[in-house]
């Protein structure tokens, strides 16, 4: 026999705010709504959490419907509960934010979304519900845990360049790194395995490629190694 309750409850609901790294900036995933309220805003993507499911997998199964993105890292984020937040009823939502390489995962607009697109995390529209709220308590949560865990490698290729690791902390971070110091620090850490391919970059030097030695990371924390970039 089916509960019944004397007092109304709240909706569920999961956002994703997801970051991807190109040549030039940190980028987050939007999505344009078809049905209202906002049909035609720009929006993170996410939707109603189903009884038979449990809050992640609410958050993977919106951003694939909506996105077409699988299988990419995923943490959640926070819980925003405003009264007002979204105008249809009295809606709680538990945000989530997601890193993913740009490379191989192209977005693709589905269910009720009519469209997916990147945008400069410094250039967003505006944006529905109060997902720019969202959107800035993740870049703040992003800032803070890549300096501390090594995250920031998701946004990269399997193998990247040096260069192509110090562009990723410059666009996160929103500051210039010393490239000497930078380079010291992280080959200091033990934790890049040097592969046998390069890239070539035009005229200059053929750059030496890495890769991210995450089973060496794992031994070393439990050690007592503190990641610090």
């Amino acid at each position: 026999m089916a509960q019944t309750y004397e007092y109304p409850r709240p909706a569920l609901t999961v956002d994703v705010v997801v970051f991807a790294l190109d040549d030039e900036d940190l980028q987050v995933m939007l999505i344009r709504r078809k049905l209202p309220p906002f049909a035609g805003q720009w929006a993170l993507p996410g939707g109603f959490v189903r009884v038979a499911e449990t809050l992640e997998e609410a958050a993977q199964r919106e951003l694939q419907e909506e996105s077409g993105l699988a299988g990419i890292f995923l943490e959640q984020l926070f819980t925003f509960s405003e009264i007002d937040r979204d105008p249809r009823e009295r809606v709680v939502t538990v945000a989530y934010y997601a890193l993913v390489n740009l490379a191989g995962h192209d977005v693709r607009a589905s269910a009720d979304a009519a469209q997916a697109a990147w945008f400069p995390v410094g250039e967003l529209p505006e944006l529905a519900f109060d997902h720019t709220r969202i959107v800035e308590v993740a870049l703040q949560r992003l800032r803070g845990k890549v300096r501390y865990q090594p995250i920031g490698f998701e946004l990269l290729p399997a193998g990247f360049t040096l260069s192509q690791m110090q562009h990723l902390y410059e666009a996160v971070l929103e500051t210039p790194l010393d490239k000497r110091n930078f380079r010291k620090k992280v080959l200091g850490l033990g934790l890049l395995l040097r592969l046998k391919e390069r890239q070539m970059d035009g005229r200059h030097r053929p750059a030496q490629l890495y890769r991210f030695d995450a089973q060496r990371y794992e031994k070393l924390k439990k050690r007592g190694l503190h990641f610090e970039v």
